[in-house]
């Protein structure tokens, strides 16, 4: 019985097509569409945002078409195309598998994972820690400190470096990769999609509708905590069934990779110590000794607020202490240390300095070299453990470039805007309720083709911003229905740059991730719009 299942799985898989044949399906269908859709384009201007920054954005009425474009062999230099456009995200994945192999190689992931697992053990002798289920307790958790970093700040790109810590994780404790994916990925872009104060959407979305920045909070924030409660219930539940049958998993042949990678035994591990890591130590301390000299007070902001915080000053204080409390025991758990204060001076760069991918992959590479160094290994052995770790990650990478090779062709193609330009014409003479599920359809289906929030507010806010003051709607309305139908849809369109990534990095393959979260896209674009019609009728505070 056992022998079938697993033939039938194999069968399975051999017949459905590859992510790579998938995405590059899609870029052919948009080649096709270029001979279909008339061609055209707006016109576009620079608005001056309220934080100062310009934005490009469309000119009202400026729509007219253009020569057509269509696109024939340029399906194959999209690819390259593709590749150039999308070339900090591949890095950024290139640079996290070279990092995360030489840590690996350290085993110190395999003893934080151990650790980890017997001390939530300890805990289910407590009777109401028990009841309500340890696990789901950590996993809860989890997917409220990502939720929250996706509401607050717009985490989405810094969740791949974070599938490589918690796919493992979520496997050793008798879940799936699929899991893993969900406490990080998803949760991330359950709070990215009912966000309270991202910059990234709403700041912008809102500076083009010219409302006040991030008004209307109170009803965003109640909608971020329903968002939650379902999204967090589907995952629980399909948790929950795989914890009770493993072979349930969509992936449960593919896990295999994890599990052989990180082994729970702990005897095949041997905590030692190095004199290197004590220097590293004294140096790495001394490092930020300066930086918290020059940096004594970093502007953290959450939203529209900025609080001042020696931040710099106290993570270097922390990092000392705690280093040399965790050499004391192992090398293993000083490294796991560097870890940990790598990811809270990427929160304090991201918040407080404006970092994106590039200094984020540079924070993750020096976190490898250190990590390396002590280790104990030699120069030699960590640039090859890098390279190992890239080419173990670049199908990931390659499947990035494939997929931006979508956008090139639909840009390239002059056929973009013209989606843009008569999918919004559908929106007249349509009353209030239909024309708010409209705008959020649009937005969802802009979402397949435009991943970027920031490019597709540029694109659709100063055309749905006046339209809803001539339909009777409210603009802050028409900016809840741009976040939902940006958000959800980031978890499933081929053509999200983080998605490919983080499933790439995962070894899940689309199509199985697609069998899998077409169900909570489905509950959640729903729930969106029912989130929405309250807005039509009562009066919320900044609507």
């Amino acid at each position: 019985m056992q022998l079938n299942f697993i033939f039938a799985i194999k069968n399975m898989t051999k017949k459905i097509p590859h992510t790579f044949v998938i995405i590059f399906s899609i870029i052919v269908v948009a080649a096709i569409l270029t001979w279909i859709v008339p061609a055209g384009e707006f016109n576009r201007t620079q608005k001056l945002l309220p934080d100062g920054s310009t934005k490009t954005i469309i000119q009202k009425d400026s729509f007219h078409k253009t020569e057509q474009v269509p696109q024939t062999w340029q399906i194959f230099t999209s690819i390259i195309e593709g590749f150039i456009a999308q070339a900090n995200i591949i890095v950024f994945i290139l640079v996290i598998g070279g990092a995360f192999w030489i840590l690996n190689s350290t085993k110190a992931i395999d003893i934080g994972i151990y650790s980890f697992i017997k001390r939530t053990k300890k805990l289910e002798s407590n009777k109401l820690l028990a009841r309500i289920g340890v696990d789901n307790v950590i996993m809860i958790l989890i997917m409220t400190l990502f939720s929250s970093f996706g509401a607050i700040f717009g985490m989405s790109e810094e969740t791949i470096a974070f599938v490589i810590i918690i796919v493992p994780l979520a496997i050793s404790m008798g879940y799936d990769s699929i899991v893993g994916i969900s406490l990080v990925y998803v949760a991330a872009h359950i709070g990215f999609a009912g966000a309270i104060l991202n910059p990234f959407t709403i700041g912008i979305a809102q500076g083009l509708s010219d409302l006040p920045l991030f008004s209307g909070w109170e009803y965003r924030f109640f909608c971020w905590l329903i968002i939650n409660i379902i999204g967090f219930a589907f995952i629980l539940f399909y948790a929950k069934k795989i914890k009770k049958n493993p072979r349930k998993s969509l992936t449960y042949e593919i896990d295999e990779y994890w599990r052989n990678l990180h082994s729970e035994n702990e005897l095949k591990i041997e905590y030692r110590n190095t004199q290197i890591s004590w220097i590293i130590l004294a140096i790495s301390s001394i490092i930020l000794l300066i930086f918290s000299i020059y940096f004594p007070k970093s502007s953290l902001k959450v939203g529209n607020s900025v609080f001042e915080l020696p931040a710099v000053p106290i993570a270097s204080a922390l990092y000392f202490l705690i280093s040399i409390f965790t050499l004391k025991k192992s090398v293993h758990f000083y490294i796991l240390n560097i870890l940990a204060f790598t990811i809270i001076f990427l929160i304090i760069g991201v918040m407080g300095y404006g970092w994106y991918v590039t200094e984020i992959a540079g924070l993750f590479f020096a976190m490898g070299i250190i990590a390396g160094i002590a280790a104990g290994y030699s120069a030699n052995n960590i640039t090859k453990l890098f390279i190992e770790g890239c080419k173990d990650i670049f199908t990931a990478a390659f499947v990035v470039a494939i997929a931006g090779g979508i956008i090139v062709i639909l840009t390239n193609g002059k056929i973009l805007d013209s989606i843009m330009y008569y999918l919004s014409s559908t929106l007249k003479n349509v009353n209030k309720e239909s024309s708010v599920g409209l705008m959020y359809g649009i937005q969802t289906l802009l979402n397949i083709i435009i991943p970027s929030g920031s490019a597709k507010a540029a694109l659709t806010m100063p055309i749905m911003a006046p339209f809803s003051d001539l339909i009777g709607v409210a603009r802050q309305t028409t900016v809840l229905a741009f976040q939902f139908g940006d958000g959800f849809t980031n978890m499933i369109t081929p053509t999200s740059g983080v998605l490919i990534g983080c499933l790439g990095i995962a070894r899940i393959p689309y199509n199985l991730w697609f069998k899998y979260i077409w169900k909570l896209i489905l509950i959640l674009v729903i729930l969106g719009f029912l989130l929405l019609l309250p807005t039509l009728y009562l009066n919320f505070n900044g609507f």
